[in-house]
């Protein structure tokens, strides 16, 4: 069987990408995250891998020798980046870097999870794989910086931008579920526009690119856009939950938060234009997605 190496298997999108290889008569998941202590499945064998260790990842790809490489590490806490640097760059740009150079070497394909935050979130329309990134943030310049070390140093590469994830593990939906618990009210930004994405959807998306040699760059999220707001509004709809959702500005909300806040893209809806263009693969509709998401919760 052809062997793939996960990074970041315990995230939400490596838990998603397991579960759709589960079953795989051709391929097999070689999981790795930074520990190896918790393992997202019962019995599911996990390895420990520091992605920023270029040495560590040299020796543990040439061991394994794999088909691919599925990158889903990231240093993705928006607002620690902008304190945390440093690290910020080991994970977000050296990590993807050591693992191009890892995978040129042992002749795998590399397919790195990159994000919306790579641009300003300045213009009204959809964002296409053609337009210029200008990232206002240290998570966004830290992810444009791994897409670029992954343009050098890979060989045979995917590159495939998300937003507003969601999945198997801590995220927006979980967390606004879990103050529907304690609150009658929820304050929640209505002037930041996305498209919600399930991990699910975009993990079906990566296997759909993985075994072809359509390289390149690409957009992957559910189709469609909404605000948080309204994203609230439709989980607790679906969750049949009566707390009351309050809209206010990026502005106010900011104005109430401790601490160092980064700065959001306003409109970071991503036009999946080269799937459209180059495969017949189509995501979901953000409204579908959710609704398929939420029939746990029902």
């Amino acid at each position: 069987m052809k062997k793939i190496i996960v990074t970041g298997c315990n995230g939400q999108l490596g838990r998603a990408i397991r579960k759709l290889y589960d079953d795989s008569r051709e391929y097999t998941c070689v999981n790795t995250d930074i520990s190896a202590d918790v393992s997202a499945d019962a019995g599911a064998s996990v390895s420990a891998l520091d992605i920023t260790d270029i040495d560590a990842v040299n020796a543990f790809v040439g061991e394994v020798k794999p088909y691919a490489i599925i990158n889903c590490a990231a240093h993705t806490n928006v607002n620690g980046c902008e304190t945390d640097v440093d690290n910020a760059y080991r994970i977000n740009a050296i990590g993807p870097r050591n693992l191009s150079i890892a995978a040129t070497r042992h002749q795998a394909k590399l397919m790195h999870v990159s994000t919306d935050y790579v641009f300003d979130g300045s213009s009204v329309t959809p964002y296409t794989e053609f337009d210029t990134p200008a990232p206002n943030s240290v998570y966004g310049r830290t992810k444009l910086a791994g897409e670029r070390f992954v343009k050098e140093f890979a060989r045979e590469y995917f590159i495939i931008r998300t937003a507003w994830l969601y999945g198997d593990g801590k995220n927006f939906v979980r967390t606004m579920l879990g103050l529907s618990e304690t609150h009658d009210k929820v304050t929640v930004v209505g002037d930041q526009y996305g498209s919600p994405t399930s991990a699910e959807e975009l993990a079906k998306a990566i296997v759909h690119l993985l075994p072809t040699d359509n390289f390149g760059l690409f957009h992957g999220t559910c189709e469609g856009a909404t605000n948080w707001a309204d994203f609230t509004r439709e989980i607790y709809r679906l969750a049949g939950k009566s707390t009351t959702v309050e809209t206010v500005s990026t502005e106010e909300y900011t104005k109430n938060q401790t601490g160092v806040v980064a700065p959001r893209p306003m409109h970071s809806v991503l036009e999946n234009y080269m799937l459209k263009l180059t495969t017949s693969h189509m995501f979901a509709d953000w409204e579908a997605a959710i609704a398929a998401y939420m029939k746990d919760y029902r």
